[in-house]
């Protein structure tokens, strides 16, 4: 077996707590490396490893937030991540540091047995003509060069080819369950179970449009822009594209999901660390 970890970046106390669980990783005898910029930060830098190597490994370990999680689920592919919380919330992250070797010292025994408990969380992408975004674990974006008075896009929204909405607003939204927690929550949009099979399309201050919307999973959102000044699409808050308008962006859920491992998070308890 093979694992990769990845800490936060920046964090003295991250970085030690991926050194000590490297030494524990090592002392079972399986194969084991951490990032280059962690290695740096331990003023370990030769024995790095790119953080696409994940994709590549048995198993990746995100010791930090949320954030630092979705970036190991970027750079992973379908390599089963668990995540250490050093952050404050942690709907991804469901380990404390404390139990930390204890939970991924058992990964490695059930990886051994064939038994690891992995669970799937969809991503989207965005696609318009050759064009494919990042996958988003969150959200995907569709919005003007800029928010407020004179600025955001005309736009009409359609699920599954039936128009849904449209008019004149900030942006539209398109999250999975994962990022109903995030991005959408501050527009104002539903919080959904991660149990839930479903996307929320949020139009962003719209100046007339309508309630946020739970559709299927595999539903199709399509977004068209008519505002002559281009649409940005961002995916998970990050790696943003400007189109040229007229222009159709269609969102839809991709392949790999995102594979959590280990304990899950208690959703409820992390919604509370949200008041």
């Amino acid at each position: 077996m093979e694992v990769g970890i990845v800490a936060r970046k920046g964090s003295e106390r991250a970085a030690a707590v991926a050194s000590a669980l490297r030494d524990a990783v090592v002392a079972t005898g399986e194969a084991v490396w951490i990032d280059a910029v962690t290695a740096a930060a331990l003023d370990e830098p030769e024995s790095g490893r790119p953080v696409n190597a994940l994709s590549d490994s048995d198993l990746a370990v995100a010791v930090g937030g949320d954030g630092t999680f979705l970036f190991v689920a970027r750079n992973a592919g379908d390599t089963p991540i668990i995540g250490i919380n050093l952050g404050e919330v942690g709907f991804l992250n469901a380990v404390p540091p404390e139990r930390a070797e204890e939970a991924v010292l058992a990964e490695i025994e059930a990886f051994d047995r064939d038994a690891m408990n992995v669970r799937e969380a969809s991503r989207l992408t965005a696609e318009a003509g050759t064009w494919t975004s990042v996958p988003a674990a969150n959200e995907i974006v569709v919005q003007g060069g800029r928010r407020g008075p004179g600025a955001g896009i005309e736009y009409a929204i359609r699920v599954d080819g039936v128009r849904y909405s449209g008019g004149h607003a900030d942006g539209v939204l398109v999250a999975t369950p994962t990022g109903s927690t995030a991005y959408n929550l501050s527009e104002r949009g539903p919080l959904v179970h991660p149990d839930v099979s479903g996307l929320v399309v949020n139009e962003m201050a719209a100046v007339e449009g309508m309630p946020p919307l739970v559709v299927g999973l595999d539903a199709t959102v399509t977004v068209a822009v008519e505002s002559a000044d281009g649409a940005v699409v961002v995916s998970d808050g990050r790696n943003a594209t400007t189109l040229d308008t007229p222009i159709e962006v269609t969102v839809r859920r991709t392949t790999p999901p995102m594979r959590i491992a280990g304990p899950p998070a208690n959703f409820f308890e992390a919604l509370e660390k949200l008041s």
